[in-house]
């Protein structure tokens, strides 16, 4: 038969330990947070893709790093990400921000048009960072492991996490990458330009109108044949 001592904090008999039950209930809540700040987008575009290696900004901590853009009519998406924010800032009142959500907050949210950056104009954007690499598939689920596989321009689905954060005098929601799925190619940005658009022209016709014999007899003269 089951017995409970209070005075001891745990549980005997049948039942596990209250420390035990505390720390499933504590990790209960933080798989709920992790899915509640969670979003999978649809396609969307990338810019300043630091995915295959990490990126140092201003002498900064390396990190893996993308820019998510986002069209502004794209209501359903930008709700998730509102959602999640939301529950970032839920949070991080009690685990970052002493019981209260700050006035001003940084969000990683901001608008394109407020930029001067190719293909921002209309667009939401969101810069997502990792320390840790993300996975990287293409629409096959095959692994991406190389630039002509993902770039500045191109199109796929990025994988989020949103988190609250307080670190050196800033309070804020940031962004966390974890996983990005490239669906299609698209116009790089920043110059970088492809083998299909750079020969895009009939110059390759004249090989193919050639005949592929012609001048044999000189070469069997040459060779004595």
């Amino acid at each position: 038969m089951s017995r409970f001592d209070d005075n001891e904090g745990y549980l005997t008999g049948l039942r596990m330990p209250r420390y035990v039950e505390d720390a499933l209930k504590g990790a209960n809540m933080a798989d709920a947070n992790k899915q509640a700040t969670k979003v999978i987008t649809d396609e969307v575009r990338l810019s300043f893709v630091h995915a295959l290696e990490p990126d140092s900004f201003d002498g900064g901590e390396p990190k893996y790093s993308v820019a998510v853009l986002i069209p502004k009519d794209n209501k359903a998406l930008l709700g998730k990400i509102k959602t999640a924010i939301d529950a970032a800032k839920e949070y991080g009142k009690t685990a970052k921000w002493n019981g209260k959500i700050p006035k001003d907050l940084d969000t990683p949210i901001h608008d394109g048009d407020d930029t001067d950056y190719e293909g921002y104009e209309g667009m939401i954007y969101i810069r997502a960072n990792s320390i840790k690499k993300p996975g990287i598939i293409d629409r096959y689920k095959q692994p991406v492991t190389d630039s002509n596989g993902i770039y500045s321009g191109c199109y796929g689905r990025v994988s989020i996490n949103f988190y609250p954060y307080n670190a050196k005098g800033h309070k804020g929601v940031a962004a966390g990458l974890n996983n990005i799925q490239v669906l299609r190619d698209g116009e790089p940005f920043g110059g970088r330009s492809s083998a299909e658009h750079d020969f895009d022209d009939d110059f390759c016709d004249q090989y193919e109108s050639e005949d592929p014999f012609e001048g044999d007899e000189g070469l069997n003269d040459l060779l004595g044949l």
